[in-house]
C-alpha cells in the first residue's frame, strides 16, 4: 500500500481553438484522465489542468471569415470543447484558455527573464507580405509553383508532389492563400530565443533516463542536426499577446501555448487556495507531468524545458507521449466517416465503450492505436457486458429477492478472495507506468475466475432447495464482493460504472477499500449497468459522421477533375520521352530533417535508385518495404540538402492524408517498362 501522499500536477496538450474535438484528441485526454483518476483513487493530491490554445493567424482569419471577433470565436469553441470532454467524463480541475490575463502575465514575465538573462536575440529577416491584407504570411498561407519539380498549387514550405523543402521566397508565381494577391518581399526585425545556449542542459536532461526511450531518441536527432535559434515573434496583424517594449510584434503561438499550463493552473490556484509556487519553483519537490501527442515532442522536449530553465523555473518531471489514432487500420478519413467528432460519437454510443477500448490497447510506448470498430464492439461486449457486468447481473437479484437485500456474513471461499486482493499492487504498478492494457488483462483474468466460480456453484440451482439456500447466499455474496473489487480496479477507466456500483452496494469504492470486504452489508436492487454495443449504432455513427462533416464544409462543386483539371494536351512523342518502370521498394526510412519525406531504396531489376518521396503523411516505412510501385526512371537526379533523389515514384491524390501509391498487379517484375 502507498503511504506517502504525492503532490502532482498533470496537463494534457492544448486543443487548438478553431476546430471540434475528435477521437484522436480523445485518446490523449482519456489516457490522462485515467492516470489522474488512478492517482486520486490511491489518495494522492493530483491536479488535472488543460486549456484551449487560442492564438495565431488561423484563428484570426477564421474569425474574419465568420464576421466575428476572435474572442467570440474562441469562447464559443471553448464551450463546445468543455461539453465534449464532459461527455466523455474527462475530469479537468480547470479547463481554461491561453487568451487569459494569467497567461499574458506569465508569458511577459518569462520573456523578460529570458531577455534579461541574455537569451533573446534580434535580427532582420525577409518574409513574403500580402499587400492587400497588409500582413506577413506564414509558410502555409503562401502557395505557388514548386521550384524543384514545377508542380502547381504547392505550399510555401514543402512540395506535396516531389517532397522538396524550400523557403516561401523560392516559390514560382506565389500567391497569398488569404487574398489571392501576389506577395511582395519585405524585411522585418524578429525576436529569437537562443535555444543552442541550452544544449548541455538539454542533453543532460534527455540522458537522465526519466523520459520515454522514444522521446529521448527523437530529441537526440535534433542535436545531430544542430540546434537553431527559434523565432518567437510574429508581426501585426496577429491574434495573440504583444511583446513588451516591441509595438506591433506578437509572441508566436508556440511561445505562450505551453505557458498556458502555468496560466491555467494559476487561475485554479487563486480560486482554491493552492500554492502555485510549490509546483513551479526551481527546487520544487512536487511532480509535473505533460501528456502529449508524438507530433509536438519537439516543442515540449526542447523549447519548453529550455524556456523554463532560462527563466528560473523547474523543468517537467516527465513528458508522456502517445501515437496517433487510426480507424480500421487506416488514418481517420472524412470521406469514409471515420474522422469522428466527439459530439457525433456521443449521439450514438456510450462514452464508457471508448474509454475502455482505448485503455485496453494503451501502453507506455509511443505506438499508434487502431480503433478497429468490429473488435471494439466484440471486446466491449465480451469483457464488460459478458464478464464484468455478468457477475452482478447473475447474483445481485438473488440477494435482493431471497435474502432481504443483505450479503452473507460468511466468506465461502477465502482463497479466491485473496487472489483478487493480492492483484492490487500488480494492477497499481501497471496503472502507474501507463501500461493500461496490461492492467485490463489482469482485471479480465480475475473476472474469468469469478465467472468460473459462479458457473461451478450455480446459485440459480442452489436457491431451489432449502438445504443449499445458505450456500447460495454465500456464493452470491462472494460474487458481489469480487464484483466490488473488480469495479474498484476499473474505476479510473469507467468512472460512471464506478458511481453506479457505489449506489448498488451502498459503499464508496476506494483503493484502501479493496482490503475491506462488505460481507453482511445491505445492497440495493440491481439495475442494468451497461448495454451491449450494437454494430447498427456504429454504422449509424459513421453515416452521421459523414453528414456532420459535410455540413461543416462550404457547399461547392468538387471532384478530381474539378479540383485538378486535366493538363494541356501533349503529343505522343512528348509522352514517349517519359520512361516509367516497375520498381520494388527494398528499404524505406524517415528523413529526420524533412516533415513530409521518406527515403526509399528502389530495385529496378539490377539497379538500385534512391528517391525521396513526399508520402510520409500517408505511409509508414514498414508498410512500404517489399511492395511494387511505378517510378519515373529517366528524371534527372536532383540534389537535395539531405541527399540525391534519383527519380520520382507515381502516386494519386490531392496530398496530405489522401495519397495512394500506384502499384502494378501481381506478376510485374522490377525493371519492366510501363507503356
Amino acid at each position: 500500500m502507498t503511504t506517502t501522499k504525492r503532490q502532482i500536477l498533470v496537463t494534457s496538450a492544448l486543443p487548438y481553438a478553431n476546430g471540434a474535438i475528435h477521437l484522436g484528441h480523445l485518446l490523449e485526454h482519456i489516457q490522462t484522465d485515467i492516470w489522474v483518476r488512478f492517482q486520486r483513487l490511491r489518495g494522492h493530491s493530483c491536479y488535472h489542468i488543460c486549456a484551449d490554445d487560442a492564438h495565431g493567424t488561423p484563428i484570426m482569419l477564421k474569425a474574419q471569415q465568420l464576421g466575428i471577433k476572435p474572442e467570440e470565436l474562441i469562447n464559443q469553441v471553448r464551450q463546445e470543447h468543455i461539453a465534449d470532454f464532459s461527455g466523455f467524463r474527462i475530469g479537468f480541475d480547470n479547463y481554461y484558455s491561453t487568451h487569459s490575463e494569467e497567461n499574458r502575465l506569465y508569458s511577459e514575465h518569462i520573456y523578460k527573464m529570458l531577455r534579461d538573462n541574455g537569451y533573446i536575440k534580434t535580427r532582420t529577416i525577409s518574409q513574403l507580405y500580402d499587400p492587400e491584407k497588409q500582413m506577413f504570411l506564414p509558410d502555409r498561407f503562401v502557395k505557388g509553383t514548386c521550384p524543384s519539380c514545377g508542380s502547381d498549387d504547392q505550399y510555401g514550405d514543402n512540395c506535396d508532389s516531389c517532397g522538396a523543402t524550400y523557403s516561401p521566397t523560392e516559390l514560382i508565381n506565389p500567391h497569398s492563400v488569404v487574398s489571392g494577391a501576389t506577395p511582395i518581399l519585405r524585411e522585418s526585425e524578429h525576436y529569437f530565443f537562443d535555444l543552442p545556449a541550452f544544449e548541455t542542459m538539454l542533453k543532460e536532461w534527455i540522458d537522465s533516463g526519466s523520459l520515454q526511450a522514444g522521446i529521448a531518441n527523437k530529441l537526440r536527432e535534433w542535436f545531430e542536426q544542430g540546434l537553431q535559434q527559434w523565432d518567437i515573434s510574429r508581426d501585426s496583424p496577429y491574434f495573440g499577446f504583444e511583446i513588451p517594449d516591441a509595438p506591433g510584434k506578437y509572441f508566436y503561438v508556440w511561445l505562450d501555448a505551453p505557458i498556458g499550463y502555468m496560466g491555467a493552473f494559476k487561475n485554479y490556484c487563486a480560486q482554491h487556495d493552492v500554492d502555485f509556487d510549490q509546483f513551479w519553483k526551481q527546487d520544487s519537490t512536487a511532480e509535473v507531468y505533460h501528456f502529449i501527442g508524438k507530433d509536438i515532442i519537439y516543442f515540449h522536449g526542447l523549447f519548453w524545458p529550455a524556456m523554463l530553465d532560462g527563466a528560473g523555473y523547474r523543468k517537467p518531471t516527465n513528458i508522456f507521449a502517445h501515437g496517433y489514432v487510426t480507424v480500421n487500420g487506416e488514418k481517420m478519413s472524412k470521406s469514409k466517416g471515420t474522422f469522428i467528432q466527439a459530439s457525433t460519437y456521443l449521439k450514438h454510443l456510450d462514452p464508457a465503450y471508448l474509454r475502455y477500448y482505448y485503455a485496453a490497447k494503451l501502453n507506455s510506448r509511443i505506438d499508434d492505436l487502431d480503433l478497429n470498430l468490429e473488435d471494439f464492439a466484440q471486446r466491449v461486449n465480451a469483457d464488460l457486458v459478458g464478464k464484468v457486468i455478468n457477475i452482478a447481473s447473475r447474483t445481485a437479484g438473488f440477494i435482493k429477492k431471497r435474502f432481504d437485500g443483505k450479503l452473507s456474513q460468511e466468506n465461502i471461499n477465502p482463497q479466491l478472495l485473496s487472489v483478487f486482493v493480492a492483484a492490487e499492487e500488480t494492477i497499481a504498478q501497471f496503472y502507474e507506468t501507463r501500461e493500461f492494457g496490461k492492467a485490463i488483462r489482469e482485471i479480465m483474468a480475475l473476472a474469468d475466475k469469478a465467472n468460473q466460480f459462479i458457473a461451478e456453484q450455480a446459485p440459480w440451482q442452489l436457491v431451489k432447495n432449502d438445504e443449499t439456500l445458505e450456500q447460495a447466499h454465500q456464493v452470491c455474496s462472494l460474487a458481489i464482493e469480487l464484483f466490488r473489487i473488480l469495479i474498484t480496479y476499473l474505476k479510473p477507466v469507467l468512472p460512471e460504472l464506478g458511481e453506479q456500483t457505489e449506489q448498488l452496494l451502498n459503499s464508496k469504492l476506494t483503493w484502501e477499500g479493496i482490503h475491506q470486504p462488505i460481507f453482511g452489508q445491505a445492497i440495493n436492487s440491481f439495475k442494468p449497468l451497461m448495454q451491449r454495443v450494437d454494430m447498427d449504432k456504429i454504422n449509424a455513427m459513421i453515416e452521421s459522421s459523414k453528414e456532420d462533416l459535410a455540413k461543416m464544409q462550404q457547399p461547392k462543386a468538387t471532384g478530381p477533375l474539378i479540383d485538378e483539371p486535366i493538363s494541356e494536351t501533349i503529343d505522343y512523342d512528348t509522352f514517349a520521352k517519359i520512361d516509367l518502370r516497375v520498381a520494388r521498394i527494398i528499404k524505406a526510412e524517415h528523413v529526420p530533417e524533412a516533415r513530409k519525406l521518406l527515403k526509399l531504396q528502389l530495385d529496378l531489376g539490377g539497379e538500385t535508385r534512391q528517391v525521396f518521396a513526399g508520402i510520409k503523411s500517408a505511409y509508414s516505412p514498414e508498410d512500404l518495404e517489399g511492395r511494387l510501385t511505378v517510378m519515373v526512371a529517366n528524371l534527372a537526379p536532383r540534389k537535395m540538402r539531405f541527399g540525391l533523389s534519383e527519380g520520382m515514384i507515381a502516386a494519386a491524390g490531392p496530398g496530405g492524408d489522401d495519397i495512394w501509391l500506384l502499384s502494378p498487379d501481381d506478376g510485374a517484375k522490377p525493371g519492366m517498362r510501363v507503356k
